[in-house]
């Protein structure tokens, strides 16, 4: 089973469910009926599984001509495993991993009919949205806005869990933080990290089309929208929150985000990048705490 998990970057994919997660408790203010969240932890955790699965069978070409006569790069602490890219290492073949990917997907589906079935179309789309980002990797280095999209897909089907009809404005909100984490904490510097594999392959993407220098400021800039949009969230939440709950969230997004983002900016280093992905991973799940202990703490004193 390890090869399997590898393939969909489990580890990382239950980091990853700490974002719809936290979007739901900030956007009802409450936990939901213990019924819905197991429902949701299962049907989030199916879908990751899935879309993980699906970007490796569609990079397997890519990933074989990346490490191609190499041994594969070190990676980040969050994805490791020795068993990574298994199709590339050809230790899975295609037709077992997609077995294993439409196997999750149709799980994914019946536990979003069962919450929402308007869900299930916010799938689909995640399905579609994933498929692009891999077929644009010799295209355009734009591809990476496709990435913060898909990123934002769990938290959107998330929101309509608590909320058949989320306000707008707000569902903007809430959507351009996670967009902008996903940028700047995630995939620039992955992409930062596997510059010498993507440039055998001749791959697009925001290192190798603007360099070290710009694209640092990017990574800086999208970070720093990050955290600032994170102080106003208490606003989408009937929770009460307030000015402690920004105060502790910027201080969550300068120690997991920004202080690892200027670190990768001043040294221009891959490895810096990697240490900024595995810090960023962890930004959800701070998140998912800060909300947890404001929602629990208001219950206790009646709040």
């Amino acid at each position: 089973m390890k090869r399997f998990f590898a393939l969909s970057r489990t580890t990382h994919g239950v980091l990853d469910l700490a974002s719809p997660a936290v979007c739901a408790l900030l956007w009802l203010g409450s936990f939901p009926h213990w019924t819905v969240v197991l429902l949701s932890l299962f049907t989030a955790f199916a879908g990751y599984t899935a879309i993980y699965a699906l970007n490796d069978l569609m990079g397997m070409k890519a990933d074989r001509e990346r490490f191609a006569g190499s041994e594969l790069n070190p990676g980040y602490s969050v994805e490791a495993s020795a068993e990574r890219y298994p199709l590339a290492q050809n230790i899975l073949s295609f037709r077992s991993g997609f077995i294993w990917m439409a196997i999750w997907l149709i799980l994914t589906l019946v536990g979003a009919y069962f919450l929402n079935p308007v869900i299930i179309f916010i799938v689909l789309a995640a399905v579609i949205f994933e498929m692009t980002y891999c077929l644009l990797l010799k295209v355009t280095h734009l591809r990476t806005l496709v990435s913060g999209v898909v990123k934002v897909i769990g938290p959107l089907a998330a929101v309509f869990v608590v909320d058949p009809s989320p306000a707008p404005a707000s569902l903007l909100l809430l959507l351009s933080w996670l967009f902008f984490w996903e940028i700047g904490g995630q995939n620039v510097p992955a992409d930062w990290n596997d510059t010498v594999e993507d440039l055998r392959v001749n791959a697009k993407t925001i290192p190798i089309r603007f360099g070290a220098e710009k694209a640092g400021l990017i990574v800086v800039s999208a970070l720093t929208l990050t955290v600032i949009i994170s102080a106003f969230l208490p606003l989408i939440s009937p929770a009460r929150l307030g000015i402690p709950y920004s105060l502790a969230s910027l201080a969550i997004g300068y120690f997991f985000l920004l202080k690892p983002g200027l670190e990768l900016y001043k040294s221009k280093e891959g490895r810096y990048a990697g240490r900024l992905f595995d810090s960023a991973s962890y930004y959800p799940l701070s998140q998912l705490v800060l909300v947890t202990v404001f929602i629990v703490t208001n219950a206790v004193i009646g709040v």
